[in-house]
């Protein structure tokens, strides 16, 4: 059986993939957190600027999502560690192994000149898509 998280989802282009990323309820309602579907390279917009703000290894990273995000954003390791593979075959992450806080080796991910300039168009892109979708969801007929 194929992998479903590999597949394109419906209205997706080819060659994009469809990420699911566990979406927790900022309220204490008892009902189980909804699921969202995003587009992968949100998963990496969230890589490129998680990083541009320090060095991290691949836990580092996903704490940090989830700290940042108020806990809205729960990141699959599996989906993680494809993307920063991604990420590090495309030039845009630079890797090496060093020690943690806790004496344990982790590879530990920093961003390179080419990964900040995506960082800055994709941020770019991601506010004006945003911002026409806050307009379709305020008008008013």
């Amino acid at each position: 059986m194929e992998n479903l998280s590999e597949l394109p989802g419906p209205g997706v282009a080819p060659g994009r993939h469809i990420l699911t990323i566990k979406m927790r309820s900022a309220s204490l309602d008892p009902m189980p957190a909804p699921r969202t579907d995003v587009i992968q390279g949100t998963l990496d917009l969230l890589i490129l600027k998680t990083l541009s703000l320090a060095p991290l290894h691949g836990f580092g990273i996903a704490r940090r999502i989830e700290q940042i995000s108020r806990d809205v954003f729960k990141v699959n390791p599996g989906s993680l560690l494809t993307a920063l593979q991604r990420l590090e075959r495309a030039g845009l992450l630079d890797a090496e192994w060093r020690s943690t806080d806790n004496a344990r080796r982790a590879r530990y991910y920093a961003l390179t000149r080419a990964g900040r300039k995506r960082l800055e168009a994709e941020t770019t892109d991601w506010k004006r898509r945003s911002a026409a979708v806050f307009r379709l969801l305020e008008a008013e007929g």
